[in-house]
């Protein structure tokens, strides 16, 4: 255990979190993601895991580390629903509202096509795969920086 650091954070993560620049991109993948096969072409090359958190309990730790990118629109996407772009399923919710409590900007996440997900995936610093067994519990964050202290 460390103190300060938020214990669902192992040390695999944390060290991926902490070796990522700024606009580098990780990828929280749902339990029905091919995120082994697409890990192996990330930066990092293997897939991490947080098994046994949901989507949002995930990104509560992550970003609880993680800053977020304040310099683009895309600094957090979701998979789109196939047939249903718009629609926002509870999981990305739970996500969003996670978003709006650690970033405070209230930005909305970017919509992302499933294969242009994959895609994007596959180009990410590292996917991690969470215990979320909903559809559509795929999720991205692109690594912001912090500032200087005064």
């Amino acid at each position: 255990m460390l103190k300060g650091i938020d214990n669902r954070l192992n040390a695999d993560v944390l060290y991926a979190l902490r070796a990522m620049g700024h606009g580098d991109v990780l990828v929280l993948a749902d339990t029905n993601f091919p995120a082994d096969s697409i890990a192996r072409h990330t930066a990092l090359g293997e897939l991490l895991h947080m098994d046994n958190l949901s989507a949002a309990e995930a990104a509560e730790a992550i970003l609880s580390v993680l800053p977020l990118d304040t310099f683009v629109d895309d600094f957090a996407g979701r998979m789109e629903v196939v047939d249903a772009p718009s629609e926002v399923p509870p999981v990305q919710m739970e996500v969003q509202n996670v978003i709006d409590r650690a970033d405070g900007r209230a930005a909305r996440m970017t919509s992302i096509e499933r294969f242009a997900f994959y895609d994007m995936a596959r180009d990410a610093y590292a996917v991690i795969q969470t215990g979320e067994r909903r559809f559509y519990g795929c999720i991205m964050f692109r690594k912001g920086v912090i500032p200087p202290e005064d």
